[in-house]
């Protein structure tokens, strides 16, 4: 048994911000658990690596959810990052922080300090900019953002001009004053390579002596004493130890392993862990409910100009990139394949901002969907791909643990396409990007829509197209939520689990809702944060 200050239960995005700050003092000792390894592996460093890791065991949960009614039954795959750097470590890099109203609606729904005004200064924090530091960009920080207008594609800019065409302004800067718009993305890359916060955090902190970080242990349960966390039980190398906390223990787990382990611990609902034969340190109904995610669908196109196919499919093109990123850190390898996109409104009577469009200038059909995703197999043709999703999806799912196990993976049911409103986002969805594709000069480069083609039209047919092929975009969060009350949220909004002392949960679990884009930068700004109310406490 080993005792600490604090002890940490994930080695994630949030988990190696919380270590890194927590330990930075110098007057705490800290000790971090991780289930999964190392972040040294060559595919977990070139950017485009993700293609593989993506489907790789070694660095992914590999979870899959139950079937869904609104995908015709199918169950979707749901990748979660099992190494040190956690989803971060194997996502598309895509730097979005969401819409200013996200998170004034979390501060609106009784989360007081969680407004835009004040989580701006966590994301600055976090930022190592490489544009200009401004009221909305940080310099100097760990994560560093990349503008990548000198290396997009070309296409990205027939993208941009068509979405200009059909009113929707240029944005130059998502994370800027306005997050509206077509634009090129924001990536975390830094010098040709991926940067996670297991990399930008946690390595440099690695040589403080009041931090530890143990990797391959998994955490089996919190401990309690009365009705406060005391420590955690973890195996490693098939053995169980303990480790206790002075302080405080933190779960920063993930949506999905953050709710499976409070349940685990006998954190959750009753009627759930009765049958199980876990006994209740707190009941709390909440805990695993909410489950929100972006569900996107991929529109695809052949095209009349050379695309990121023609360089990454041939033989000799691969050589190619292979040598420029090699000898320079340049060229396809070195960036995301998710280069442009957008934030627009359907219908101008919106408020704000309710599809996110995402242009690709290659093409993998071969898998379009799931875990035999083909990025790394580009088609053998000339061809691009746009995809849509809700900003701001209603329905909710939940993780719910089968078994009193923790190696047995928890039941993910996503209950997608719920509401009418976000069946409505399908049909607009399809007309926006079908409006895009036909608007100049993109229209000029496409010979074809050839999936799901023009055969699909009308509402009927763009929502049984979308049901049979739509797939996550692995944004999975809200499952530990936070808001005032026990009976519908996990913590409070200083992220203290309802009725349990000294346990924290800081990671996209505790999201009261999902965020109108990507959810890799919020989550670092909700560890940055925790550190804060952590300490301050």
């Amino acid at each position: 048994m080993s005792e600490h200050d604090f002890v940490i239960v994930g080695a994630g995005t949030a988990g190696c911000v919380l270590a890194a700050r927590l330990s930075e003092s110098g007057r705490h000792s800290v000790l971090l658990l991780e289930a999964g390894g190392s972040d040294r592996s060559p595919w977990l460093q070139v950017p485009i690596g993700y293609g593989r890791t993506f489907r790789d065991p070694r660095f992914n949960w590999m979870y899959e959810t139950e079937p869904d009614p609104a995908l015709g039954g199918r169950a979707a795959f749901c990748p979660r990052g099992k190494v040190l750097g956690g989803s971060g470590a194997i996502n598309a890099m895509v730097y979005v922080r969401g819409q200013r109203a996200d998170f004034d609606d979390w501060a609106a729904a009784g989360n007081p300090g969680w407004s835009y005004r004040e989580v701006l200064p966590y994301f600055r924090k976090s930022e190592d900019y490489d544009g200009m530091e401004s009221a909305y960009h940080g310099r100097g920080g760990p994560m560093h953002v990349r503008n990548i207008d000198a290396d997009a594609h070309p296409l990205c800019q027939a993208f941009i001009a068509s979405c200009e065409s059909q009113g929707v302004p240029h944005n130059a800067d998502f994370n800027g004053a306005e997050g509206e718009g077509a634009g090129l993305w924001q990536l975390t890359i830094r010098h040709g390579l991926r940067v996670s916060t297991g990399s930008a955090y946690l390595r440099p902190a690695r040589g403080r002596p009041n931090l530890q970080v143990l990797t391959r242990a998994h955490a089996t349960r919190v401990l309690f004493e009365g009705s406060a966390a005391a420590g955690v039980c973890y195996r490693r190398g098939g053995v169980l130890a303990t480790a206790t906390a002075r302080r405080e223990v933190i779960v920063a787990a993930g949506a999905i392993n953050s709710p499976q382990l409070l349940q685990l611990s006998g954190i959750g609902d009753a009627a759930l862990l009765g049958p199980l034969g876990i006994p209740v340190v707190r009941s709390l109904p909440a805990v695993g409910l909410g489950l929100q995610d972006h569900l996107a669908v991929s529109y695809y196109y052949r095209s009349r100009v050379p695309t990121l196919n023609d360089e990454l499919r041939p033989l000799a093109g691969k050589l190619r990139a292979v040598l420029r990123y090699a000898f320079g850190r340049r060229g396809p390898l070195a960036l995301s394949v998710n280069q442009a996109g957008a934030f627009l409104r359907s219908r101008p009577t919106l408020g704000r901002a309710n599809l996110h469009v995402y242009f690709n200038p290659l093409s993998y059909t071969e898998g379009a969907a799931g875990r035999r995703r083909g990025m790394t197999r580009p088609d053998p043709y000339p061809a691009f791909l746009m995809s849509f999703n809700s900003c701001r999806p209603t329905s909710r799912g939940s993780v719910t643990i089968r078994s009193p196990d923790p190696s047995v993976a928890p039941a993910i049911r996503t209950h997608y396409l719920s509401t009418p409103e976000d069946i409505a986002d399908v049909y607009e969805g399809a007309r926006v990007l079908r409006r895009i594709a036909g608007a100049l000069p993109l229209a000029a480069v496409i010979e074809s829509e050839f999936i799901p083609g023009p055969a699909v039209s009308g509402d009927k047919g763009v929502l049984a197209d979308f049901r049979a092929r739509a797939a996550s975009v692995y944004h999975a969060s809200c499952t530990c939520r936070m808001g005032p009350d026990p009976k519908t949220a996990v913590v409070d909004a200083r992220l203290r689990v309802h009725g349990v002392g000294r346990l924290r949960i800081a990671d996209a679990s505790v999201f009261p809702q999902l965020t109108s884009g990507n959810t890799n930068a919020t989550t670092v700004m909700v560890a940055e944060k925790a550190a804060d109310l952590i300490m301050a406490d």
